[in-house]
């Protein structure tokens, strides 16, 4: 008996001795690898990149140490998704990271075996990506932006700060799904407010220009800018051409309003990047994707930029700026 406990007490101590050796091992050895699939350029999506590597750092992973981020950038050419997917296949990523309807559906088509987490889709369920938000099933997780509701939201702030609005641009990527849905909404919502609506649809850069001809030949007195990473992308082009022209405006992104836009309304999408860590989280540590639920925003930004107000000659009434949760002077 005492020779077997004596055996018993000497495997105790070899597995605590050799434990931090074995666990070090699978630690220190090939850390975990996550694509990113960004819309536009590093550059211009700092401030969303950033709170998504918080959200690793604050789960306790380390750069370089237990993951590596394998960044693909479109450049606002949605066109290059395909060939930027492969990529991020190709180095056999675990999970990829997608913001938006357009790169999600690329990823969506290219692959449904390795896990997807979206970030800020605007309709995962009409636009096919999702059966359901509360059992995705498949291959997909994350986060919706539900635009759904927002957008005629958006358009009853622009009545409110310009009660005599009659005539608005709207301009839409018509290359993405989720934006022909978006444009319906807004015309529909338009319509009950007696609200004349010139549709612009764009695709590219190219796109953008024939439509500034296309708003000074009709002369709206406002433009909302509808939630899709390519006008993220060209963001300082149509705010200066908004603030030459003095366009109103309210718009998906605050970062419209800091390139210099009177207004957004939506969700944080910083907040929900850094969200997305969660998920990937999750999944790193052997969850299945479509057994997690779709996550709704959990804050909505109300932005407005009092420099550009002063600049369109309005005064925000108190009823908004009561509701706003930050002001730019």
């Amino acid at each position: 008996m005492k020779i077997k406990a004596l055996g018993f007490t000497l495997t105790v101590a070899l597995v605590i001795l050799l434990w931090p050796l074995v666990t070090g091992a699978q630690r220190t050895g090939q850390p975990h690898r996550i694509g990113f699939l960004g819309n536009s350029t590093a550059a211009l999506e700092a401030n969303l990149v950033g709170p998504f590597r918080d959200g690793l750092r604050d789960l306790g992973y380390a750069e370089g140490r237990d993951i590596l981020i394998d960044f693909r950038w479109a450049e606002g050419k949605y066109e290059r998704f395909p060939a930027l997917i492969g990529e991020l296949l190709a180095l056999k990523v675990e999970v990829i990271v997608t913001a938006g309807t357009p790169a999600t559906l690329a990823v969506k088509k290219a692959t449904t075996s390795t896990p997807l987490v979206m970030i800020a889709v605007g309709d995962p369920v009409g636009t096919g990506i999702v059966p359901s938000l509360n059992r995705p099933g498949g291959n997909i997780t994350g986060l919706t932006s539900i635009s759904a509701e927002l957008d005629a939201k958006r358009l009853e702030l622009l009545r409110e700060v310009v009660p005599g609005i009659s005539h608005i641009a709207v301009l839409w990527n018509s290359a993405s799904p989720l934006q022909v849905l978006g444009e319906r909404r807004t015309q529909v919502a338009a319509e009950a407010l007696r609200i004349k609506v010139l549709s612009l649809g764009v695709r590219n850069q190219e796109g953008l220009e024939k439509v500034f001809a296309d708003i000074v030949r009709e002369r709206p007195g406002a433009l909302l800018v509808l939630a899709d990473r390519l006008f993220l992308h060209h963001r300082k082009r149509i705010m200066d051409f908004a603030a030459q022209h003095r366009l109103v405006g309210v718009h998906a992104y605050r970062e419209l309003v800091e390139a210099g836009g009177l207004m957004s309304f939506g969700p944080s999408y910083a907040a929900m990047h850094k969200r997305a860590a969660y998920f990937v989280d999750r999944i790193l540590k052997g969850a299945k994707p479509g057994d997690l639920p779709v996550e709704r925003p959990a804050s909505f930004e109300l932005v407005v930029n009092m420099k550009a107000a002063k600049a369109l000659g309005l005064t925000i009434p108190q009823s908004v700026l009561l509701r706003t949760t930050e002001i730019i002077q």
